[in-house]
C-alpha cells in the first residue's frame, strides 16, 4: 500500500474517531432532535470510514449483496449520513 493511501486512511479514521467521540458526548448532554440526528449522522459516517478501511484490507466483502452489479452496502453507506443531516436540517428549518 503507498505511503499516500496510508497516511489517507490514518488520518480519515483519527479525525473520525475524534468527531465521533465528541459528537456522543453531545449526545449526553441534549437531547434537541436536530442535534440528535446531526451525531447519529456523524457515527454512521465513521462506521463508513471504518468500513471502508476493512474493505481496504480485505477483511469485509461488499459485494455479498448487489442490484445490477451495485453494493447496496456501499451506496447505503456513502448516503447514510447526507440523510441524517438532511432530516436534522429539515427539523431546525421546521422548528423556525
Amino acid at each position: 500500500m503507498a505511503t499516500e493511501a496510508l497516511v489517507l486512511i490514518l488520518s480519515k479514521l483519527i479525525f473520525g474517531a475524534v468527531a465521533t467521540f465528541l459528537a456522543i458526548v453531545l449526545w449526553s448532554r441534549t437531547r434537541d432532535a436536530a442535534w440528535m440526528l446531526i451525531v447519529i449522522g456523524t457515527i454512521v459516517g465513521y462506521g463508513e470510514v471504518l468500513f471502508t478501511t476493512l474493505e481496504t484490507f480485505g477483511m469485509v466483502d461488499v459485494s455479498a449483496v448487489t442490484i445490477y452489479g451495485i453494493s447496496v452496502f456501499r451506496v447505503v453507506l456513502a448516503n447514510l449520513p447526507t440523510v441524517f443531516f438532511i432530516l436534522a436540517f429539515s427539523v431546525m428549518i421546521a422548528r423556525k
